[in-house]
């Protein structure tokens, strides 16, 4: 696999940079179709964030750690890679392979939580209409309704666009391309 390692307020060094893609590549035993990826480490007021992104079929596998020290930040997102793999595996074998009669246990080494666990219903559909607005209108929608995100039709560009509140207290725009 193929990272692209970028600093923020830090050196990237050889050595740094080694034990990344040793312990990033350790994911290609989980899933053989990673190619690429990302890995951004920033130092802010003492705290080493990694934030780690890798396409994999059409969607994105993302994680995101901060602690004092910057190897364990790497090995902490890593195990949480780990985990999202196991259940994108999990329910991709749950839901596609049923049809095929296979034995999950035998297509894909599975820890026992995963096999218990359940697929999520979808338990309430929600139908709204979108007039255009712009971002700023959004911006103060989702603040009025108190959401995490908001869907709407952005004037601008004429598509429809995701707003999403960070973790930061700042948002994202999520606009889709065709």
């Amino acid at each position: 696999m193929k990272l692209q390692v970028r600093g923020r307020n830090t050196e990237i060094t050889p050595v740094l940079k080694d034990y990344i893609e040793k312990r990033v590549g350790k994911l290609t035993k989980y899933l053989n179709n990673l190619s690429n990826g990302q890995v951004v480490l920033t130092v802010e007021r003492g705290k080493s964030r990694v934030e780690v992104t890798i396409p994999i079929d059409g969607m994105i596998l993302r994680g995101e750690e901060s602690t004092g020290d910057i190897y364990t930040s790497i090995d902490l997102v890593v195990e949480k890679l780990e985990k999202q793999i196991e259940k994108f595996k999990g329910r991709y074998n749950k839901r596609f392979n049923k049809q095929f009669n296979k034995n999950v246990s035998e297509t894909y080494a599975l820890d026992e939580e995963n096999e218990q666990e359940t697929v999520p219903d979808i338990v309430k559909t929600k139908r709204f209409a979108m007039k255009p607005m712009t971002t700023e209108e959004a911006i103060l929608q989702i603040d009025l309704l108190g959401h995490n995100f908001f869907v709407f039709s952005n004037a601008e560009t004429e598509q429809v666009n995701v707003l999403y509140r960070r973790k930061d207290g700042n948002y994202g725009l999520i606009e889709p391309e065709f």
